[in-house]
């Protein structure tokens, strides 16, 4: 008989020990046996800045770059505000 698994998502750092250290304690108390699926990125982190330089240059996107697809103006809709 399987058992079931619960998921949860944290984040953490990989020290020059290659030990994992959480940013935030675990939502359950211990000791218990838990299994770990670590995902990284193998090239560093990209900035927002590299983010947006690809974006804009992706030719998937290039479709925005019609006119038809200007279809909203900054005198569209309404102010949101969120003091109620």
């Amino acid at each position: 008989m399987e058992s079931t698994m619960t998921a949860i998502e944290l984040t953490g750092t990989v020290n020059e020990q290659h030990q994992l250290q959480l940013d935030a304690p675990l939502p359950f108390a211990g000791p218990k046996k838990v299994r770990v699926i670590v995902l990284y990125s193998p090239l560093d982190e990209f900035s927002e800045d590299e983010w947006l330089y690809a974006a804009a240059r992706n030719p998937a996107f290039s479709f925005l770059k019609d006119p038809t697809e200007d279809i909203y103006s900054l005198t569209d809709g309404k102010p949101f505000d969120d003091q109620a």
